[in-house]
């Protein structure tokens, strides 16, 4: 991974034609390069949830029910707002580069979460269930929160604020294309699979052998999107750094306060993962479509945008390994927490 996100960056950099290249398929705001192998990516983590055993609210107690709310807590209040501070502490003279980390913190992540969730050792079910959920709540309330944070709330601290025409067709569309084709195409998957070869055979044969499928969905990702922004990343030079830091802060931020909270709240091992990752992570691609449709594929908020999955990517890797090291500490082999005084 780190050695794509290296050649990606360095080939856009050194041929700068290759964005025209991708953007001979780009139809709207959407690159249909990245929207294959952001779906290519989500396929096998939603083929594996397993959707017939899937009850909300019933069955699975009332921890399931606070971890829905504590999700949501994390998702739609501190996240957004925690972004928001970091935005203004490292970019207060820098208000394009600002806004688009603010646009960042504002898409709740439906996409690389699965990846991270998987390789941690997380929740599937309750993993598919968090993403529907923050998917739900971007459509009905991205365009609300994106004029209320850019258009409001720095108001109020005596700034400049910034026009911003975010509509809930644009976010359904891209919620539609980056989670209800992988989603529809997982559910069909799963439901004929255990029709025809039985669930064991599935779970054990099929289900793994489509893993290799959601890693070379990654790197193509990975590949297209940051080739695209090569040569800006690379010319950034100081100004990256200042971008970098609050993206960085951020991702280990909302991860560890998370996992402290889901651990003090008694969640089991795969929960507290789940929770911690759904809020950590960030939907970069809906953030790029906005910055780049409401400011241009130039614009100081575009490049802020681009910027964070270069971030996110490694710190995140490297948060999976922090969780299997916190288990060892902190749960019981059972994946139930140790109390405090062990």
């Amino acid at each position: 991974i780190f050695l794509t996100m290296f050649i990606a960056i360095l080939s856009g950099y050194l041929f700068p034609k290759i964005v025209d290249f991708w953007n001979q398929f780009q139809s709207g705001t959407t690159n249909i390069p990245i929207a294959i192998g952001l779906i290519l990516m989500m396929y096998p983590p939603l083929a594996k949830v397993k959707y017939e055993e899937m009850r909300f609210g019933k069955g699975k107690g009332v921890m399931d029910k606070s971890l829905y709310g504590t999700s949501l807590v994390l998702n739609w209040i501190i996240g957004p707002l925690m972004m928001f501070a970091l935005a203004w502490l490292f970019l207060p003279n820098e208000p394009g580069f600002r806004e688009g980390l603010i646009i960042v913190g504002l898409a709740r992540c439906i996409a690389m979460v699965l990846i991270w969730n998987m390789l941690a050792g997380g929740d599937n079910e309750d993993a598919a269930l968090l993403v529907a959920i923050n998917s739900i709540f971007q459509v009905l309330a991205y365009s609300i929160y994106a004029y209320f944070f850019l258009s409001i709330l720095p108001g109020w601290f005596g700034s400049d604020t910034s026009d911003i025409d975010v509509s809930m067709g644009d976010i359904a569309l891209s919620v539609f294309i980056y989670l209800g084709i992988p989603l529809i195409a997982g559910m069909i998957t799963r439901y004929i699979g255990l029709k025809r070869i039985g669930k064991e055979k599935y779970d054990n044969e099929f289900a793994r052998k489509l893993g290799p499928t959601a890693i070379i969905g990654l790197l193509f990702t990975i590949i297209v999107m940051f080739s695209m922004q090569g040569k800006q990343i690379i010319a950034l030079q100081f100004t990256l750094f200042r971008v970098i830091a609050p993206l960085f802060l951020y991702f280990i931020l909302m991860f560890l306060t998370s996992f402290i909270i889901a651990w003090v709240l008694k969640f089991a091992y795969d929960k507290t993962v789940t929770l911690s990752f759904t809020a950590a992570s960030n939907n970069f691609e809906l953030a790029i479509a906005v910055a780049v449709g409401t400011y241009g594929i130039e614009s100081e908020q575009a490049v802020s945008t681009v910027i964070g999955p270069l971030i996110e990517v490694p710190v995140l890797i490297s948060l999976v390994y922090l969780s299997i090291y916190l288990k060892k500490i902190l749960f019981n082999l059972d994946g139930t927490p140790k109390s405090i005084n062990s």
